[in-house]
């Protein structure tokens, strides 16, 4: 194995700048880094990982845990977060806790022992316990991502759920329509109540009153979902002329459902929903989205979680970053028919 002494002996260097041009720890002179990194490439040198985490106390790698890595929202936030890692020399540890609390803490226990920071995106809508909230804080920094779990106090990164969902109840709203019902995910999740309150805030905006018969909660099964579609498309008088969803996992769920039941977007229905849709363009009418910016969620979760580990716990201010989304208007969302005429 080649070590940092040849390295400095081909380089014509000394030791210590080596190991200052392989660690970043401090800045070398153009021409020395130049010749250092020349030395590497012609030695083929591989530096010990392990030698040098038991030296500096850092591993290089970082974990995210997910929910469910088969909804292709999250495979998108770990390409971003992975690229931001790579950036900085790190490898990143992908874990899927298949929805489960009792696997999503095993998963950030192991964790905690392997890696120098952790991105979390919380499998379901519960409270962490004080025992394992204090567990967290004792080990590695942790930011939050796209979904806030009850009881942890850490850096969060996620899209602007209120606004977003806001920006497509109001593109109804412009259509004409008012009668918009709203299904959304399981409602104890923070992330769907925010979406609800820009849903409801969009309405009082324009004068328009919130009918409880219009929302809809349900969850990410489809029985559950069309259970929930049934109930407000058949048995409601008179039937909604939108309907707004709060995620795409529901809302891919809701448009099986419409078809299923004989409606059509957006002839008997207009239709919006939160996220794009998997393979999209296979949709006929394409469908109106709110599209979250998923690669740079990822990208700046990780650069939040470097600004911690860089202060290694001198800052106790928590980094809340909200980032906006964008509505990509399609075929499936058109004016109300019952709409007047300018």
């Amino acid at each position: 194995m080649v070590t940092q002494r040849e390295l400095a002996k081909r380089a014509g260097v000394s030791a210590g700048t080596v190991s200052n041009v392989i660690s970043g720890s401090t800045p070398v002179s153009e021409d020395a880094r130049r010749r250092v990194n020349d030395a590497i490439r012609d030695l083929k040198y591989q530096p010990n990982l392990i030698a040098r985490s038991l030296k500096t106390n850092r591993t290089n790698t970082l974990g995210i845990v997910v929910p469910d890595i088969t909804i292709p929202f999250f495979p998108k936030i770990v390409r971003g977060a992975e690229a931001a890692a790579r950036e900085r020399g790190h490898f990143l540890i992908v874990l899927d806790s298949q929805r489960s609390h009792e696997l999503e803490t095993d998963m950030m226990a192991l964790l905690r022992q392997r890696v120098d920071g952790i991105l979390l995106v919380t499998a379901g809508d519960y409270k962490w316990s004080p025992e394992s909230a204090a567990a967290i804080a004792s080990g590695p920094p942790v930011v939050c991502v796209d979904r806030l779990p009850e009881g942890l106090d850490t850096d969060s990164v996620c899209v602007d759920d209120s606004g977003a969902a806001e920006l497509g109840v109001k593109h109804l709203l412009s259509l004409g329509h008012k009668r918009i019902a709203i299904i959304t995910g399981p409602p104890t999740l923070r992330n769907e109540q925010e979406r609800l309150i820009g849903y409801r805030r969009a309405l009082r905006e324009a004068g328009v009153p919130i009918m409880p018969s219009l929302l809809w909660n349900a969850s990410f099964e489809m029985e559950d979902v069309h259970a929930v579609c049934q109930r407000g498309l058949l048995r409601q008088k008179p039937k909604p002329t939108a309907l707004f969803a709060t995620n795409g996992v529901t809302g891919l769920c809701a448009l099986k459902s419409l078809y299923s039941l004989g409606f059509t977007t957006p002839e008997s229905i207009a239709f919006v929903t939160f996220d794009e849709l998997l393979a999209e363009d296979f949709f006929q009418p394409r469908i109106t989205s709110i599209v979250q910016p998923t690669y740079e969620i990822g990208h700046r979760a990780v650069e939040v979680l470097f600004d911690r580990i860089a202060q290694n716990g001198g800052n106790t201010t928590i980094s809340n970053v909200r980032l906006p989304a964008a509505l990509i208007v399609r075929e499936s969302s058109r004016p109300w028919a019952g709409r007047r005429a300018r």
